[in-house]
């Protein structure tokens, strides 16, 4: 996994090989230890993920509670075509969280920004 801050209050996750039960505690973990109180966007990076199990996806829920608490945001972008498919699936997330890519997701939060009276 990948962190990285790309400001004092985004934080940038990319996740690579499978997200299963085994895995899952680890990401856990490394999100509540990298998720400051500074931090309202959360970006989880899929393209490098094959797979996704039930914990994996318990713990994007787990993680969409904690941004929601804390009046943030999580996205996700590009998805592999096999996460894609569990998301699609169990409608995991909203489709207003997801995104092809990071400059989508860029293009998005410029405009809600530029939306700010």
């Amino acid at each position: 996994m990948l962190v990285e801050n790309t400001n004092s209050s985004t934080l940038r996750l990319a996740l690579n090989g499978q997200l299963d039960t085994l895995t899952a505690t680890e990401l856990d973990q490394s999100i509540q230890n990298t998720l400051t109180p500074s931090i309202n966007t959360l970006v989880l990076d899929l393209q490098n993920l094959s797979f996704v199990s039930s914990a994996g996806l318990r713990i994007f829920a787990k993680t969409r509670k904690i941004m929601k608490s804390r009046d943030g945001k999580l996205f996700f972008t590009n998805l592999t075509p096999q996460v894609q498919k569990v998301f699609d699936i169990v409608k995991a997330v909203p489709l207003s969280e997801v995104f092809r890519n990071t400059k989508e997701l860029d293009e998005y939060l410029a405009l809600m920004q530029s939306n700010v009276d």
